[in-house]
């Protein structure tokens, strides 16, 4: 009940689109604009008619006004709808399910009327893009990456929990209730800068992937 109140939620703030072309990816963008695209039927009850190409463009940095990231959906190039993400636009067949994190995109998914899934293709010059076909060419190279971005995390997110737990520990409601803690780790300013770096691009690594964890990579920002 919860999900189905949520999607109507997130349908009910669709806003027609106003037709413009999509404009051609460029190298420079790559770091702040995503663009992925799905061919779906016209008619999903005719198998072999005619399809369109629906395509999901985001630009990260958000409005310049608002701050608010937006997706935009472009049917054959064409702008057709816009929303705040989360964002969860109607096409034929089912619907595409739209979510950003911090890092770079989460989710985008073609989500069918029976349930069944697709992720959309990145465009090819996109960071999005770039990531997949290396993961095809160097499949070894590519699931070391993941590994090494997932341990970066990990040592991020430990450590800075280590940390955190002595200062809020010795809140008075706290300390009187279970006592304060003594972290084991102290580290110097240039380490946590660097380990905090290091966790940034990590989560980067896998919003490329679009890979999210809830605790991972929403907690790769403490």
């Amino acid at each position: 009940m919860t999900a189905r109140w949520n999607d109507r939620r997130l349908v009910k703030r669709v806003k027609p689109g106003d037709g413009r072309q999509l404009a051609p990816f460029r190298w420079w963008q790559m770091t702040r604009r995503s663009v992925l695209s799905i061919a779906l039927p016209t008619d999903p009850a005719t198998p072999g008619g005619e399809t369109s190409v629906y395509t999901i463009e985001v630009k990260h940095g958000g409005d310049p006004e608002t701050w608010e990231v937006l997706a935009g959906l472009y049917r054959d190039g064409r702008h057709v709808a816009e929303s705040k993400v989360p964002a969860l636009f109607p096409v034929p067949g089912g619907h595409i399910d739209v979510r950003t994190s911090e890092a770079g995109m989460r989710r985008a998914h073609f989500v069918a009327d029976d349930g069944t899934e697709h992720r959309l293709e990145p465009d090819p010059k996109s960071a999005e893009g770039r990531r997949m076909r290396f993961a095809r060419e160097h499949p070894a190279a590519s699931g070391l990456m993941g590994a090494v971005s997932i341990i970066l995390l990990l040592i991020g997110i430990g450590l800075n929990l280590l940390q955190l737990a002595e200062p809020l520990s010795e809140i008075p409601p706290i300390a009187d209730t279970i006592g304060t803690f003594v972290s084991p780790v102290h580290l110097p300013l240039w380490l946590n800068v660097a380990l905090g770096f290091g966790a940034a691009v990590g989560a980067t690594e896998r919003a490329l992937r679009m890979r999210y964890h809830w605790l991972l990579d929403s907690g790769a920002g403490i």
